[in-house]
Parts: C-alpha cells; sequence; structure tokens
C-alpha cells in the first residue's frame, strides 16, 4: 500500500528548510486574496517574499536558526536594503524577519520592525 502524503512528508527533510516555510506562508497568503510577490529581485539580492495591503508593503525574509542564528532574518532586510524600493510617500513599509528551528520543524522566532522606526519587541520562543 502506497504510503499516504502526510508519511511521504514526516518521513523526509523538507520541513527543515528555508524554502518549505517560504512556500507554506506563501499558499497561506495567496490563498486568502493578498497581492504577494515572492523572490522580490532587488540590485542587492532577493528578498524572500513581498506582500501588499491596505497601501503597507510587509517585506518577509525567512532563515533556519540553526543555520543562521538569532535575529539575521530581519538583519538581512536591513543590511540589503530591500526596503528602499519599496518606499514612497504615505506608504508604511513593514520587516518582517522570520526563524524557524530545522530541529522543533516550527517557527520559533518572528521579529517586526517598522522602517526608519525603532525595532519592536522580538516574539521570541
Amino acid at each position: 500500500m502506497p504510503a499516504s502524503p502526510h508519511d511521504r512528508r514526516r518521513s523526509n527533510d523538507v520541513a527543515r528548510y528555508e524554502g518549505y516555510w517560504a512556500s507554506v506562508f506563501y499558499a497561506w497568503f495567496a490563498a486568502a486574496g493578498f497581492d504577494v510577490t515572492v523572490e522580490d529581485g532587488t540590485s542587492r539580492g532577493r528578498l524572500d517574499m513581498a506582500l501588499r495591503f491596505a497601501g503597507a508593503v510587509y517585506l518577509f525574509e525567512f532563515k533556519v536558526v540553526e543555520q543562521s542564528g538569532p535575529g539575521a532574518a530581519l538583519a538581512r532586510i536591513r543590511n540589503r536594503g530591500y526596503a528602499e524600493k519599496h518606499r514612497a510617500p504615505g506608504r508604511a513599509v513593514h520587516l518582517v524577519g522570520v526563524e524557524f528551528s530545522s530541529a522543533a520543524r516550527n517557527v520559533v522566532a518572528f521579529d517586526v520592525e517598522r522602517d526608519g522606526a525603532p525595532a519592536a519587541p522580538a516574539g521570541r520562543a
């Protein structure tokens, strides 16, 4: 008897990779009808995901905490200047760093800040 889809997913390492989690977030946001761009290219690299909603833009970067360390997702958005192309008068730009653990196979932290504003407290597990 062939394995069920759940059994196939459980017996492989796909949930240990950044791309898996980016796909989960994309699927949820796209299914909800949000305007989403994945691998949003800039002259300094590719942002994992940009979401536009209610006149604001939310920039997402995903990282495996065991590979990158705590805070690396939000730091990458800042260091690469990914917000620059999204800045416009009257538009709020929010930076969202999402970290997951390959060992826990779950989101373990998220950091959020508004572009140009002091960092908000981190959501760390």
